[in-house]
């Protein structure tokens, strides 16, 4: 291996993407245990790798020289073999202050919380300190010398203006959970979370529903990558091949999400936009129905709507941990915040707009089945379709021109 990343797990690593954003190189994943950790280094057969966990620590005594970053923050994410001397840097710090200036998040005079302890929160630590915030508050589940808990966080530190979160709640598999409910703290003018799986997590969903600059850490993830690079390849860094690395990363991982009435072309827009870009395709109501054992119409005439409802919610969640799939929902799928949180998390949804006149009222189709239920159903869901989704295609045209408004808007 000449380039790579080295760790424990590797299995929903990023960084080959990054990589080959970046530079003209073949980059390879290596899980290692600890106890082959000593050998690799011993042997040197590389001349740049990155460190995940858990080894940004357990590599600093194999190296000939350390960074003054890396020794700061006392962890190594980067090995530069120079002719046999190995050289370990840190290019989180460069990740993560690139990540809050990309997205307008500014700590110089902030009090600043800071959720978690491990390794991350030292790199926050010692970015938020390098930015000049007012104040750092490190937030742990218990109390200690040099943190408080969340209970006081929110009790005594209501007044906090920027919140980074470097625990790993809300990452997937478990991509429900959130680590501490903004809403406790009013003052609040940005939020970053260094989780990338999902795309957005709760926490950023909840501040940018406030109107709350928020971002994941897919930015810092890409941005700590092409550094990484430049120091592999001995050059400067070009700052250009962030946003390169982040939007080709992003554009990839990005499920699109396709929202509208019933007989508006979801599944047919959404099989031409999967055929076209190679991606997967899902029909929430298709996976609804093999969960339900029979036609959606006759459950919902069975055992009524409400159940068909939860069953069509544990569907949703089932397929919005995918990542670059076209996913066609149920026309009332946005009904349920819980459900368009799950899909925001990893997707952009697209409401597909297509006029009352152009609708179709079907026998199989209880909740439409007739041109007035048709007609009550589109004034009520007209204005949650909108609400919710993050652009609008008209469709009212030909399936082949839905799909290239969507592709189009989408760059895929």
């Amino acid at each position: 291996m000449q380039y790579g990343l080295i760790g424990g797990r590797l299995g929903h690593s990023y960084s080959v993407e990054i990589h080959a954003a970046a530079a003209d190189y073949e980059y390879e994943l290596k899980e290692l245990a600890p106890g082959e950790l000593g050998d690799f280094f011993k042997k040197r057969e590389f001349k740049g790798i990155n460190v995940t966990i858990p080894y940004k620590q357990t590599v600093m005594p194999f190296l000939d020289e350390i960074s003054e970053t890396a020794k700061s923050i006392g962890a190594v994410n980067t090995v530069v073999n120079e002719n046999g001397k190995l050289t370990g840097h840190n290019t989180d710090f460069f990740g993560m202050s690139s990540m809050l200036r990309a997205n307008g998040i500014d700590l110089k005079g902030r009090k600043v919380l800071i959720l978690g302890t491990g390794g991350t929160s030292k790199t926050a630590r010692y970015t938020a300190k390098e930015l000049g915030a007012d104040e750092i508050i490190v937030v742990s589940r218990k109390k200690s010398a040099d943190t408080v808990n969340y209970e006081e966080a929110a009790a005594l530190h209501s007044d906090a203006r920027v919140i980074i979160n470097t625990t790993p709640v809300g990452m997937f598999p478990d991509d429900s959970g959130v680590p501490v409910d903004i809403s406790a703290f009013p003052a609040l003018e940005g939020v970053a979370d260094a989780v990338y799986h999902p795309l957005r997590t709760n926490l950023v969903l909840s501040a940018l529903e406030k109107g709350i600059p928020a971002c994941g850490g897919l930015y810092m993830l890409a941005a700590q990558g092409v550094l990484a690079s430049a120091l592999f390849l001995g050059r400067g860094v070009d700052e250009s091949l962030i946003e390169k690395a982040f939007t080709a990363v992003e554009k990839s991982k990005m499920n699109v999400v396709l929202t509208g009435m019933p007989t508006s072309g979801k599944s047919s827009v959404g099989k031409l936009i999967a055929e076209r870009t190679g991606r997967e395709f899902f029909d929430t109501d298709d996976i609804t129905r093999e969960a339900l054992g029979m036609p959606i119409p006759d459950y919902i005439r069975i055992y009524g709507e409400e159940s068909f409802r939860n069953a069509e919610t544990a569907a949703i969640q089932s397929v919005s941990s995918k990542s670059g799939a076209v996913i066609a929902t149920g026309g009332g799928a946005v009904l349920r915040d819980e459900n368009v949180r799950a899909l925001k998390r990893n997707g952009t949804l697209v409401f597909l707009d297509r006029s009352l006149q152009n609708l179709t009222a079907a026998k199989d189709r209880p909740l439409s089945d007739s041109a007035e239920k048709l007609k009550n159903l589109y004034e009520t869901r007209l204005p949650i379709y909108r609400k919710t989704a993050d652009f609008t295609a008209d469709s009212n045209v030909s399936v082949t021109e839905v799909a290239d408004t969507v592709t189009g808007e989408l760059k895929l």
